[in-house]
C-alpha cells in the first residue's frame, strides 16, 4: 500500500551549439582564472569521454595508457575506457601534480578534487545552460555517438553498461536518427527516379 516513487527522467541531450557555448565558457574561465584548472579539466573530460563523474574525479595518472583509461574499480567493476586524440592532448597539457597520484588534484595534498557541483552551477549559469546537469554530459556523449552512426550495442559498450535495458533509454534518440536517415535515402531515390 506504499505509493511507488515516480522516477522522472530529466535527461538533456546537448546540441552542438550548447557544447560550443559550454566549451567557450570553460576557455573564458580558464583564461580569467575564475575556476580551478582541476574543475575546468573535469568538465572537459566529461564532455569528451563517456566517463562518470566519480571516474573523472578519482582518475589517477597510473590509469592512463596510450590506448585508453584503465579503471580498476568503476561502478560496474574494472573498466577500459577508449579515449580519442582530444583527450590525450588535454591530459598532456596538465601539470604532473607534484607527486599527487590524481590527475585532478583537490585542495588537500595528495587528494583528488571533490566538489564539482558549486563550480558547475557558476559555469553553467555563465554559459546560459542553467538546467544542464553534470550527468547530462555523459548522455550527450551517447547522443553524439548515435548521431555519428554508432549502434545502441556499441554505445552500451562505450558507456560500460552491463544491462541492455540501461542503454535502451537511447532508443527514442536512435529512432529520430533512423527517421532522418530514411528521409535522406528516400530523397536520394526520389531525385534519381525524377532524373534530377
Amino acid at each position: 500500500h506504499v505509493k511507488k516513487y515516480t522516477d522522472e527522467k530529466r535527461e538533456h541531450f546537448m546540441t552542438e551549439e550548447e557544447v560550443q557555448r559550454l566549451w567557450t565558457t570553460l576557455d573564458a574561465c580558464e583564461a580569467a582564472g575564475s575556476e580551478s584548472l582541476s574543475a575546468i579539466t573535469a568538465y572537459r573530460l566529461l564532455i569528451l569521454t563517456d566517463c562518470r563523474l566519480s571516474e573523472i574525479q578519482k582518475l589517477k595518472w597510473e590509469y592512463i595508457r596510450p590506448n585508453g583509461l584503465f579503471l580498476p574499480n568503476s561502478k560496474t567493476g574494472a573498466r577500459k575506457i577508449a579515449i580519442g586524440r582530444e583527450v590525450h592532448d588535454l591530459l598532456a597539457r596538465l601539470p604532473d601534480g607534484d607527486g599527487n597520484p590524481y590527475v585532478l588534484p583537490g585542495t588537500l595534498p595528495g587528494a583528488h578534487i571533490t566538489d564539482l557541483q558549486k563550480p558547475w552551477q557558476r559555469i553553467r549559469k555563465r554559459a546560459g545552460l542553467e538546467g544542464l546537469r553534470i550527468h547530462d554530459l555523459r548522455h550527450s556523449f551517447a547522443s553524439f555517438a548515435l548521431a555519428n552512426g554508432l549502434t545502441l550495442a556499441e554505445i552500451g559498450k562505450l558507456l560500460g553498461h552491463t544491462q541492455v535495458q540501461t542503454t535502451a533509454r537511447y532508443a527514442n534518440l536512435a529512432e529520430k536518427h533512423v527517421d532522418a536517415a530514411a528521409d535522406r535515402v528516400s530523397g536520394v531515390i526520389g531525385r534519381l527516379v525524377r532524373g534530377e
